[in-house]
């Protein structure tokens, strides 16, 4: 005698039986995650607050009162002037002033500083005595603040016994004195030495990591193979240190664009603006010239040039890291 076939829905009554089996699984799972994404919005919503009012209500402020002719007095902006004060902007020899000074210190500062913090990173990894005083030595300056290091080199380039000066009389060089903070064809020079000094250690500090990140296997293997030194560098060490070097150089770009607080302890934008940077031109017609309305044009001019070129960089040049870091994550889940 042959059974009766049964339903889909006897066999899940049969197969689990009211009161018996577990319950069904995908409310279990619709609650856990649930449960999960209202975890990460709880513990994401302080620092959402934070953001929202710290950076893009700013941000939204100054690119509203860019529209207007405005001293920052008697309430709200009234006096509409449309992009009069990006027009001015485009025109303003100070601001075209202040887009050449700061590429004179980026393209300076990627020719000299990053390579000299590149080769005592490489030095500094080497096996010798009293490394790690020489590492802590060289980092210290980026601990100090940007205002006590002005302060530091304003004594140090001091036309008046400055030690600069002293010493190049003390070496014979006394025909190179010079007030250097004080002369538009030195001021540059002098704010980029200033910022070496300042910088450089932290930037040693990053290639250090990367270096120490590298298996040693690889440059044992290319010494067996007969490469020397500069082989195992150039073809070894410095492309598994790309990712290193292109988080160096943004942060340096960015670093540059906003420089602000060093500059000013030095030479406060002179002489005759032979030292400003937009930052700085900001700051003078906003708290100096009470001219808020043309301060927030260069404002929203800075934060334009600086997301356009971190948007850039990160989708042309540290396409294949970040690329690297999401698939590094999702492998690890």
């Amino acid at each position: 005698m042959t059974r009766p076939a049964l339903t889909d829905d006897r066999r899940g009554i049969v197969a689990n039986p009211p009161g018996r089996g577990s319950p069904p699984a995908a409310p279990t799972a619709r609650r856990r995650k649930t449960k999960g994404l209202l975890t990460i919005t709880l513990f994401m919503l302080p620092a959402l607050v934070l953001f929202c009012l710290l950076v893009l209500a700013p941000i939204l402020l100054a690119s509203y009162t860019s529209f207007f002719k405005w001293n920052g007095l008697g309430g709200l902006p009234t006096q509409f002037i449309g992009l009069d004060n990006y027009t001015r902007l485009l025109e303003d020899p100070v601001f075209k002033g202040d887009l050449g000074r700061g590429l004179f210190l980026l393209v300076m500062s990627l020719l000299i500083q990053l390579p000299l913090s590149l080769g005592l990173a490489m030095l500094l990894n080497q096996r010798m005595r009293g490394r790690a005083f020489y590492r802590l030595l060289f980092f210290a300056p980026y601990v100090l603040s940007e205002v006590i290091t002005g302060v530091l080199f304003t004594m140090i380039l001091s036309p008046d016994g400055g030690l600069a000066n002293q010493i190049l009389d003390a070496i014979g060089l006394g025909s190179l004195q010079s007030t250097w903070l004080a002369e538009p064809s030195t001021v540059m020079y002098s704010i980029f030495i200033v910022m070496t000094w300042k910088y450089f250690g932290f930037h040693m500090i990053l290639y250090l990591a990367g270096r120490q990140s590298i298996p040693k296997e690889l440059t044992e293997a290319a010494a067996i193979d007969g490469a020397g030194s500069w082989k195992q560098f150039r073809y070894v060490t410095l492309p598994l240190l790309g990712p290193t070097i292109r988080i160096s150089v943004f942060l340096s770009i960015i670093g540059t664009i906003q420089l602000f607080d060093l500059v000013w302890v030095l030479t406060s934008g002179g002489p005759i603006h032979s030292s400003e940077t937009m930052a700085i031109t900001m700051f003078q017609f906003g708290f100096k010239r009470t001219q808020i309305g043309y301060a927030s044009a260069i404002s929203v001019a800075m934060f334009l040039i600086s997301l356009v070129f971190a948007l850039g960089y990160q989708r042309f040049v540290m396409r294949r890291d970040t690329e690297g870091a999401i698939t590094t994550m999702r492998d690890q889940r």
